[in-house]
Order: C-alpha cells, then structure tokens, then sequence
C-alpha cells in the first residue's frame, strides 16, 4: 500500500512540472517565432532602404543609358500594346540604321513594369515612377528568397549525409537514406532550429551586399535588377523538389520550370541558370543519387521551361540549337535512359552485374542514335555557334571576334580587390558555409556546392558575373553565421527549451545498456550473432570512437563548459563587430553606386551643394 501510495503520488507531483515545462516550451516558440518575424521584418525594410539612397537624393530618375533603352521600350509596350511591341521597329536608335526592338530584347522587365502601371498604381504613380522603384522591390523580393535557399539547404533532412557517405556510397554502388539526424528542433509551427536563423542571417547578407546592389539600386532600371529575383526563385524551386522524405517534392520541379521562363524572358543570363541546374542533375547521376524524385523533378523542369523558353521571340529555337544549350538537352535525354533501365530493373528484379549490363547497352544504342542525327542535320547549318560573350569565359576578353564584347571593361577577369570589394567579409565566410554544407550533405544541399563552384569561376572569367556570387556567397555566408550564432546561444543558454547540452547528453547516456537488454533475450543469443558481434567490433572505428566520447565528456565537464562559453562570448562579439563594420561598408559604397551619371552633384565655394541635371533636362 505504501508503495503505491508513494507511486501516485510522485506521478502527481510530475503532472504540474510536464505542464509546465510544456507551457514554457510554448511561451519560448511564441517569442522565438516573434523575434524572427520582427528579423524579417528588418531585412527586407533594410534591403528596400539601402537601394532607395539614389531616389531620396535627387528623385525619380532612370540612371545609365542601357536603364534609359529600356524605359523608352516600356513606354512604347504601355501605349501600344504587346502585339505591336514584338513588331515594332525603332528608326531612332542606332542612327540611321534603327533596330527592331521587341524581337531582339528579353521582354520581361518591361511586362512587368507594364503590369504594375495597370493593375496596382494605374491612377497614383507614373510610369517612369514604377521603373525607377522596381530594382528596390526585387532587390527586397531576391534578399527573401536566398534566405528560403539557406533554409531549405539547412533542414535536417537534408543534411543527413556527408561526403564521405557519398563517396562509399559510389564505391559500393548503393544509394542510402539515412534516418534524419537530431541536429535541428522543431521549435514552433514546423520551423526549425537553426535553420530559420541560418535564412535569417544569408537574407540579411543578401540584403547589403554590394554584389547585388550595383545591379538593383533605385532608378537601375536594367535587366539584372529583375533577372536575380527570377534566378534566385528557380534555384529554390528546385532545390525544393529534391527534398527528402517528401514524396511529392517533385510538383515544385513544375513551378521552378515557370520561374525559368520568367527568368528567360528577362535577361540574357537564363544560359546560366540552365546550365547549373543541368550540372547538378548530371552530378548526381555520377554521385549515385538518381531517383525516381530526381528524375520527375527534372524533366519536368526541363520539359516545361525549354517549352516556354522558346516563345520568347529573342529566344527561338536555341535552347536546341545553341551549342551552349545543348548540355541540359543530353542530361533530359539521360535521365529518361537511366528511367528506362530503373524500371526493367524493378520489373525484371535484375541484379547489380545485368543492371550495368543493359545501361550500357541503353547508352550505346543511345550514343549511336544522337551521332546520326548530328552527322544528319549539323551540314545543313542547324547548330548555332557559341556566343561570343560566352566565348569569352574561355579565352581573353579582347580576343572574343566581337567589337563590342571586347571593348567592354565588364568582361575583363576579376581580381582579388574586386572580389573583396563587392563581397567583403563574404569573403570569409563563405568558404566556411562551403566546409559546412560538405559535412552536412543531401540531394538538395548538394546545389549549393555546385553552384558556388561555377559561380567562382564564371566570374573570376568576366568581373561583370560578380553579380552571379552574390545569392550563393550570401546563402554561404548565412549558414556560416547561423551555425555559429545558434551554437553560441546554446552554450550560454541551453537547447531551444532551455535544457543544458550537457545535462541533456548525461540524461540519455546515463541509462546503462545492459538494463535495456531482456535477460532470457540475452540466454538466447547463438554462437552466429555472437560472432557477427565480433567482426562488427573488429570492423568499427574503435580509435575515433574512443577519442569522440574522451572529447565529449571532457566538453561537458564544469571546465569544458566555462572555455565553451568564454569562445561563445569572444564570438558573439567579433560577429557583432564584424556585421558593423560590414553595414557601414555596404552604406558607403552604396552611395557611390546610386550616384547617376545623368546627375551631378558639386560644391560652391562657400561649401554649398549644388545639382548638375542640364543633361537630364536634355531629354524632356
């Protein structure tokens, strides 16, 4: 009787302390959830902000010539109507030859521009007012959704693997799934931590770097101020679709095939886009990742985006024409082979030696076909040449064949200073986020490597594709910081609900194992498991294991934990420090980057400032 006594009684006594450690976890989710969105919040308003120094300075005003171009398309878009646009044949540019316009710009810029006059500020604002506003408002819409990257990179599904999984994984020709690892927490409404504050901190790099600003400030009314926005969305469409443990992640292979068309239709750059999406679908063939997700999402993506792609009149035919475009075209027409051979597979349960067997057969056949249908239509002239602009991140700028891409100082390599001046402490950070995402590795978070490869790259080629390091430096950078900002919070305060690592890791290691085991479970162990037993204990990392659990528990000690928080303390203020200075830098280059060329500003001699727009003036 006692002892039941004693039972009930301490089973009440832990009813009050669940609840309350339950309402503590809520009254924690709710304010957590509060600073985030006030965070949000903040970037964005501060993304807007930063880009709108030209406007308060000296007005609604278009900056550069190529800006002015394309203002006086979208004039003639709104007055005419788009059936005239795409016919439409300027005398007054390029005198006295002309130009036909709507068949040879990417269009997009100005429907949207076009857009927003009529149906959101058809009576309140100009139309030379929505141009000049519009690289503000992408530039904030683009800030917003590299953070989307960083987070979905960042879940714990997918950061399940490492790259040392992938390359055993290649070698013992297998593809595995391992269980989620308890690296993230579900702190409120599904968001996880620290995911959502690794998005937080890649927006907020996104938001001021001067990478993306010299292409999105206010009155920039060029094709890149909208193109990064379009880019940014199909990178994370797709790296949506290829998320784990989502049976339907595929639907957003659709979507990111509807953003490429926008993307398309905006700038020249969508070859690119294209192409990186392309490279990492083949780099996950050769890494053994092929699925039948993998496989969907891609061709979806292809098949609708090609497919929208060539109704853009600048565009045509060349996403199968142009050399350049025609490497996506082989990955489409790879991954239906690999699907063919995936599904006799299943059907006919092959083994691993007569599944390579007929892949190779599938290739050959393959092969053979695609070179008699070159050897066919590549006489008669169907294959474009590639572009000189492309031609261009091969050989030196100056040697391209064309007048106008080798004058262009845009298209000379970068340096080092370029590199620092447009990213700054970016710099840093990024290769750090790059070490991170190896060692936290999935099918999605793979993107990230591959893009930040061809990124560097391309623009160390031509300092113009600086433009193209901003989204995955930021993204990086954020999963840099984020890490290192949510392992500080958590040395100083505890997990998410405020329980120690430590005594969370005593908790659960101190339940000892031979307890778990049934005793007449263990009597009935045989001589074979005993022996498996055995080779799995020869076979394991005994060293590493030995020192991992020598590392933990001294990190856990009353020691370890003091030096833990004391580098918590000295790295929460150098980031402070370092996001200060960083923000001040991005404010003064942001200056000399809204200053238009149109307008400028002097002193008199008394120190006054005076406005210089005779030249501005000249066009009214």
């Amino acid at each position: 009787m006692a002892s039941k006594k004693s039972s009930s009684s301490s089973s009440s006594s832990s009813a009050p302390s669940s609840s309350s450690n339950g309402s503590s976890s809520v009254m924690f989710g709710l304010v957590w959830l509060g600073c985030v969105l006030y965070a949000i919040a903040f970037c964005t308003y501060y993304a807007w902000k930063i880009r709108m120094r030209a406007i308060d300075d000296v007005g609604s005003v278009i900056h550069e010539f190529d800006p002015y171009f394309n203002y006086r398309a979208t004039e003639y878009l709104y007055e005419h109507g788009s059936k005239k646009f795409f016919t439409w044949f300027d005398y007054m540019v390029w005198y006295p030859l002309g130009r036909p316009v709507g068949s040879t710009i990417y269009p997009g810029m100005q429907f949207t521009a076009v857009y927003l006059k009529r149906y959101l500020f058809p009576e309140t604002w100009t139309l030379n007012d929505v141009c000049c506003y519009m690289p503000t408002w992408f530039g904030a819409f683009a800030s917003m959704i590299v953070g989307c990257i960083a987070y979905e990179a960042t879940l714990a599904q997918n950061t399940n693997m490492h790259i040392g999984t992938w390359i055993i994984d290649i070698v013992k020709g297998r593809r595995t799934n391992p269980p989620v690892k308890p690296t993230a927490t579900n702190v409120i409404g599904g968001f996880q931590s620290p995911s959502v504050e690794i998005g937080i901190f890649a927006m907020g790099l996104m938001a001021v770097v001067p990478a993306h600003l010299m292409r999105s400030v206010g009155g920039g009314f060029d094709n890149e101020s909208v193109a990064v926005s379009a880019m940014t969305m199909t990178f994370y469409l797709w790296v949506r679709s290829l998320r784990n443990d989502a049976p339907l992640s595929w639907v957003f292979g659709i979507l990111a095939g509807f953003a490429y068309f926008y993307m398309v239709a905006a700038w020249g750059g969508y070859v690119f886009v294209i192409n990186i999406i392309g490279v990492h679908a083949a780099f996950l063939v050769l890494a053994g990742r092929f699925s039948t997700k993998c496989y969907l999402s891609y061709t979806l993506f292809y098949a609708i985006g090609t497919c929208l792609a060539i109704q853009v009149p600048v565009v045509g035919w060349a996403p199968l024409k142009s050399l350049e475009q025609l490497g996506p075209g082989l990955v489409f027409l790879g991954y239906q082979a690999l699907q063919f051979v995936e599904v006799m597979k299943r059907k006919h349960k092959l083994s691993r030696m007569q599944t390579w067997k007929l892949r190779i057969q599938v290739g050959l056949v393959g092969l053979l076909i695609i070179v008699a249908l070159v050897m066919v239509v590549a006489p008669s002239g169907y294959f474009g040449p590639i572009s000189s602009r492309v031609r261009g991140l091969f050989v030196k700028h100056t040697k391209t064949g064309n007048p106008l891409v080798d004058s262009v100082a845009e298209h000379q390599p970068a340096s080092s200073k370029a590199y620092y001046q447009y990213l700054h402490n970016i710099c840093l950070l990024a290769p750090l986020g790059f070490l991170s995402v190896m060692v936290n590795l999935s099918d999605a978070s793979s993107f990230l490597l591959v893009y930040g490869t061809f990124a560097y790259f391309f623009s160390h080629k031509m300092v113009r594709l600086i433009l193209l390091t901003a989204p995955i430096g930021s993204t990086l950078g954020g999963i840099a910081l984020g890490r290192m900002f949510v392992w500080c919070m958590t040395q100083l305060w505890g997990g998410p609900f405020g329980v120690s690592v430590a005594s969370t890791t005593t908790r659960t290691t101190a339940i000892p194992t031979a307890s778990l085991v049934d005793p007449t479970t263990k009597s009935k162990k045989t001589k074979k498991s005993k022996r498996n037993q055995v080779v799995h204990e020869k076979s394991s990392f005994e060293g590493f294991a030995k020192l991992k659990e020598a590392v933990d528990t001294a990190s856990n000690s009353s020691e370890g934990i003091i030096v833990k928080r004391t580098v918590s303390v000295i790295l929460l203020i150098v980031m402070y420090i370092s996001a200060g200075s960083f923000t001040r830098y991005c404010w003064s280059l942001s200056q000399s980057l809204s200053n238009p060329t149109i307008i400028q500003k002097g002193r008199t001699r008394d120190g006054g400032m005076v406005t210089i727009d005779d030249y501005r003036e000249a066009y009214w």
